[in-house]
């Protein structure tokens, strides 16, 4: 029965057909028009999208923040100051003056080069002279670093 049906519309079949093609060709054709007549608008788009995409690439790679925790462990040296003594074996050994060992003790208790010239009534000059004298005694570059060698050291409470 489907058989003589198909047979016997095969004409509206295969006019159906024909105009499914024709409207496949159609839309074909207009889209190439479309696209031929806009062809540098879609080149400027896409490389547009192409650029942007770059840059969001990038930005992502340089603002990325790099965290990498490192932990370090630092023993810290707290002396007691009822039973503080200082090591007069190292003073002597690193020749180290009352002055600088007073400096140092100004330092340690938090002063600035400023107020500790003032503090000594000294030129700040002076006070400069004796820090870099003491970093050198204690092979140090900074003056935390020197306060905590001397605590080390017991040259100072």
């Amino acid at each position: 029965m489907l058989l003589k049906k198909i047979k016997h519309n095969k004409e509206t079949i295969g006019f159906g057909i024909a105009l499914s093609f024709l409207l496949l060709l159609n839309s074909f054709l207009e889209f190439k028009l479309l696209v031929l007549s806009h062809q540098y608008d879609i080149y400027i788009g896409v490389i547009a999208i192409l650029f942007t995409l770059l840059g969001i690439w990038v930005a992502q790679k340089i603002t990325k923040p790099k965290t990498e925790s490192i932990v370090t462990e630092k023993e810290v040296f707290v002396s007691n100051p009822v039973h503080f003594v200082v090591n007069q074996i190292e003073i002597d050994k690193r020749k180290i003056s009352k002055r600088e060992l007073e400096v140092l003790e100004l330092m340690a208790a938090g002063y600035s080069n400023q107020e500790i010239a003032s503090q000594l009534f000294v030129s700040l000059n002076t006070i400069k002279t004796h820090s870099s004298n003491l970093f050198e005694k204690l092979e140090v570059k900074r003056r935390t670093q020197a306060i905590e060698v001397a605590k080390k050291l017991q040259l100072i409470a």
